[in-house]
Order: C-alpha cells, then structure tokens, then sequence
C-alpha cells in the first residue's frame, strides 16, 4: 500500500508566492570512472555552459536512498521531489497504470501485465518478445476483454501501456494486492501461479488463478503473447501532490511514460511528448510562464542497457544538453536545479548505489569553488552530501517560498 504523508509542520512553513523552479534531470549522467579513460562521462564531457553555471551556484552531492543502495528510477525521482522514497512506494503495476493516464480510484489493485511466448511445454520461451507491436498487444486487450468475464463482484480493466506491456486492474470489494508475482524474470521456466502473501488476499489469488486460466485458453492459438505474467501488484492510495505539499504546480517534459506517469500521480500537468531534446527545450520555453511555477526538465542520458554501457553516448548526449544552457538561462528561473536520478557504471549495465551530482544556481547563492559538474569536482561544492529528500526543501528556499520558522 502506497504510504500517507501527514502535512507536518515544516509543510505548512510555505510563503504564499515566490519564484519559479526549473529543474533539469540528467537522468542517469551519473557513473564511475571509465577503465580506459579514468573518467566518467560528466568528466569526459565539454559543457561549457554547464561549467559558467556552476561557477556561481552551491554544488554538492545527493544520496537518494541511503549508503549502498541502488536506487531505481522511481525512487530516485520520487527523493528529488521531495518524497522519501523509503515511505512511498510504488510498484509497477500503479506506474504502468499512470503511463496512460488510466483513471485510477481509490482502491483499485494495478498489476503490470507482459504478454509472453510460452512453448508447449509449458515454459517460458520469451517474456518480453520483440514482435509484440502495440496494435497487437491492443488486439490481444481486446480479445480477451471480450472472452473472459469477471469471476467477482466487481470489473476489471485491461489497456495496453506500450509493445508487449499493458495494464490490468481490479476494481471491486475484498480485493487484497498481496500477492506475488507470476513472472518468474527469465526464460526458460513455466510462469509462476499467483501466490497470496497474507491471509486477506487469498481470495484474490484464486480469482487471479481462474482470471489467468481463462485468459491463457484464450490465447492459446496465438503464435506470439500466448500468455499473460503478471508483477508489481499494489493497491492504489492517491498520494499528496506537491500543490499540496509545496504549493507547486508542476509541469512535466519528458519523453518517457515512466516520468510522465509518475507526474501525473503527483498532480503535475504533462506535456505533449517531445521528439527529441530538441524539442524537450522548445516546450519547457512554449509553456514557461504559464500558470506553472515547477518545470521537470528529464533529459535522458542513460537509462536502458545500451546506453549505459555507451560511454560515448552518454558523452553525446551530455553535451547536447548543454548546447540548451543558453536558451534555459534565457528564460530566467529564479532557481535552476541540475541533478541527475541516479548513477550508472560504464561497462555494466544498471544502476549503482553511488551519489550523484548537483547544483542550485539562483539569486543570493552562495557560490563554492566548484567549476565543473562532474562528480569529482561536486564533492568539494559547499552543499556536501545531502539527502536526496531534502533537496526540495533547498530548491523552495531559493525561489523565497519559505517563510520564517517560529518567531
């Protein structure tokens, strides 16, 4: 279950008017040092921009869960809102939910849906396969919304999010989200059956079980997406926005349905999905100055294996998102945050527990000696090493947002 935050009192210390927030997420720019290089793609990056920047902004590090834990993306972008993510936990099956804007109530149990190729063995042949498209898995929804009824007092919802992902939710009473996954996470075994983790949810379980077997006859005579894994099962509990939290009405710009999902669950309005960072650029200056005071800014410099272990890549990318610092500064936030979600080796797919750079750049900084953004030279910044759940507290305090604390 989705964790309540209680508005405690540091929540309601908000001014009532103030700058706006730009905050612009490398995601996954962090890393170690390259063998062959000795240096990371941060370090191996000319941003000039990015350097004149930080010459006057407080730099420093952020430790988004705690020492040696890797964080996922989630997690990490849920710290840099100011969310602890130790308290808010979200699964996959109310993120994939949120990819496509499905109307979630209170209540509701997602579960993040692969279609896979099973053999006639019964063994998993494939569990994300290549060839599902979105219009198949859009007619695999279909197909089976149409054969296989409800064995409930209530309905249950199946959309398709993107390729072989979709969505299923349950809505009714004495549903329990407590229940473990059926995908198994490799090939070459048969899907696991849906198994309670608490006695309220074996009920559930077993209208999975039947749930699945009918959706499994169905689609027997398919060569592709013969079969249906289920993971990430979680109740649905609306969380606290950050209006309501901070008094921040946010906008995000990202191509990414992750990002844009998790926004929307935190209240932020999303924009149309940029085609590139090109074009990231040209609507975070379309939409500046709206009724918005909070821009998310995702550029995505790793986050998938192949750009993990691309140095070269993330180098590219690095330095095409400072090429957009002019433009960014032109539009004068009264704070610019640059941080990146999470850190990444080089060489080895995934993320690592390792912090990750980041700069406040506004009015009444106090500037370190810090000249570059890397994470070597953020090390030294005067912030030290924060927590990442405090980094919003920070980004508030430079736009003015903050009143006085006690008398």
């Amino acid at each position: 279950m989705i964790a309540q935050l209680k508005l405690s009192p540091p929540c309601r210390n908000l001014a009532r008017a103030g700058g706006r927030i730009i905050h612009l997420v490398l995601d996954g720019a962090g890393g170690l040092h390259d063998a062959a290089t000795g240096k990371t793609a941060l370090e191996l990056a000319h941003t000039p921009h990015l350097d004149r920047v930080t010459r006057s902004a407080a730099c420093g590090q952020l430790e988004l869960l705690s020492p040696g834990i890797k964080p996922g993306s989630v997690p990490g972008h849920l710290a840099l809102f100011g969310y602890d993510p130790l308290k808010f936990h979200l699964e996959r099956g109310v993120l994939a939910a949120m990819e496509i804007n499905f109307d979630l109530r209170d209540g509701d149990i997602a579960a993040r849906v692969n279609f896979a190729t099973i053999k006639a063995n019964g063994h998993i042949s494939d569990r994300q396969p290549e060839g599902i498209s979105t219009a198949l898995a859009r007619r695999l929804c279909k197909k089976i919304r149409t054969a296989v009824e409800r064995d409930f007092d209530g309905e249950y919802f199946l959309e398709p999010v993107g390729e072989h992902r979709a969505v299923l939710v349950l809505r009714g009473s004495n549903l329990a989200a407590d229940i473990h996954d059926t995908d198994p996470q490799s090939n070459g075994v048969p899907p696991r059956e849906p198994e309670a983790r608490s006695v309220a949810a074996r009920g559930t379980a077993q209208l999975l079980r039947s749930f699945l077997a009918g959706v499994h006859a169905v689609l027997d005579d398919e060569d592709q997406g013969n079969a249906m894994l289920l993971r990430g099962f979680q109740r649905y509990t609306p969380l606290p926005t950050l209006y309501q939290r901070f008094r921040l009405q946010g906008i995000c710009i990202a191509q990414s349905p992750l990002y844009r999902g998790l926004s929307r669950l935190l209240g932020m309005d999303v924009t149309a999905v940029p085609d590139h960072l090109d074009s990231a650029f040209d609507l975070l200056a379309r939409h500046y100055k709206e009724a918005h005071n909070f821009y998310l800014l995702h550029a995505r410099v790793a986050g998938d294996e192949d750009a993990d272990t691309d140095l070269a890549r993330k180098v590219a990318v690095i330095e095409a998102v400072d090429r957009h610092i002019p433009a960014l500064l032109e539009l004068h936030p009264e704070v610019l945050v640059v941080s990146t979600d999470h850190s990444t080796r080089v060489g080895i797919a995934g993320h690592s527990w390792h912090p990750v750079p980041v700069l406040i750049y506004a009015p009444g900084t106090h500037a370190d000696a810090v000249e570059h953004f890397n994470e070597a030279a953020c090390r030294r910044g005067g912030l030290g090493l924060l927590p990442g759940k405090l980094l919003m507290g920070l980004a508030l305090a430079h736009a003015t947002r903050l009143s006085q604390f006690g008398a």
